[in-house]
């Protein structure tokens, strides 16, 4: 088990360093690259080619990019000239991050404490009236755009029957104490109840907006795969053998429907902040989904660095984790 996660973590070194390359070339290719971003297009020549020089751009392409990976590696982004002009990039990012953990955390809660029962409870009723109205909802939420989805639930919701917030993560006029950013957590913390079920509040709608694609997918595989595995010859070797449901569903249908099921987890949380960008957006989270389609619109790369290079370095790290609950599910997973 060791020797197969060492090889993993040496495949995620690899993979990180090529995202990095990949990142470099991007940001160069950008129409007017940092220079225009930070003197603005009516610079004069002189101007331009004295930043270029500070910022070491005449420099040959190799050189930068050594010095690009330097400054990541040490945390130096930059300072934004976007999004919080002035600050550093890699500060605004830390300072944002729990707000997009915190509400992807919940959303993959509701996907999957919904998407693998549902599955499995329509699969094992496969061909009756709840299964094809499952998989029809199933459907439904694959093709809803999130952020059609997100406005309906507010509108009722929020809007209409004033059950819920309307944006926002707390109430400001509560004044919460912080300790982590994770608003909810905070409240627990501090024994501040009444902030913490506020800000549960809050998360609800965006959560359950940001869940709809997680959950359909997730649904759709888990039911595809305990119907494939229910067919099996250990299957029905099992029940000939007089084994509880229990234990059938447990060791034998669960287990190995699972393996597909983990892969499809880990993708889905990989693909969160694509969604929590539009999310973010109606309610107002203020969050990395909202930082990052804000750094775009301003043309802030340090932002972007840091931003584009966290969520591939959390895909990875997802991926690695995913490749490791494989080989706790399935021991023949170490050997390949």
């Amino acid at each position: 088990m060791l020797r197969f996660i060492v090889r993993r973590l040496i495949q995620m070194v690899a993979v990180l360093a090529v995202l990095s390359l990949l990142l470099f070339m991007w940001l160069k290719s950008l129409p007017g690259g940092t220079v225009s971003a930070l003197l603005g297009e009516r610079a004069t020549a002189e101007s331009r080619a004295a930043l270029a020089k500070v910022l070491g751009l005449d420099q040959p392409l190799w050189s930068q990019y050594v010095s690009f990976l330097g400054r990541i590696l040490k945390g130096d982004f930059g300072v934004s000239n976007g999004v919080l002009i002035g600050r550093d990039a890699l500060d605004i990012f830390l300072q944002r991050m729990p707000a997009t953990i915190e509400l992807s955390t919940f959303a993959m809660i509701i996907a999957v404490s919904l998407g693998i029962p549902l599955g499995y409870f329509a699969a094992r009723r496969h061909g009756s009236f709840l299964d094809n109205l499952s998989v029809i909802t199933s459907l439904v939420g694959v093709a809803i755009p999130v952020f059609f989805l997100a406005f309906l639930l507010k509108y009722i919701f929020a809007l209409e029957l004033g059950w819920l917030p309307v944006s926002g993560r707390q109430d400001s006029q509560l004044g919460a104490t912080r300790v982590t950013g994770f608003f909810v957590l905070d409240g627990l913390i501090t024994r501040e109840f009444d902030a913490a079920w506020d800000a549960f509040k809050h998360l609800i709608l965006p959560a359950v907006a940001l869940s709809s694609i997680p959950f359909a997918v997730i649904f759709r595989i888990t039911r595809a795969a305990v119907l494939d595995v229910v067919g099996e010859d250990y299957i029905r070797t099992a029940e000939s053998k007089g084994l509880t449901n229990r234990i059938i569903r447990g060791r034998h249908i669960l287990r190995n429907a699972m393996l597909p099921v983990t892969t499809t987890i880990g993708l889905q949380i990989g693909g969160l902040l694509a969604g929590a960008v539009l999310t973010e957006q109606v309610f107002s989270w203020g969050g990395i989904g909202s930082t990052l389609a804000e750094a775009f619109t301003k043309r802030d790369y340090p932002v972007l660095q840091v931003v584009i290079l966290a969520a591939a370095a959390t895909y990875v790290i997802v991926n690695l984790l995913v490749d490791i609950a494989y080989a706790v599910i399935d021991p023949r997973v170490r050997t390949r």
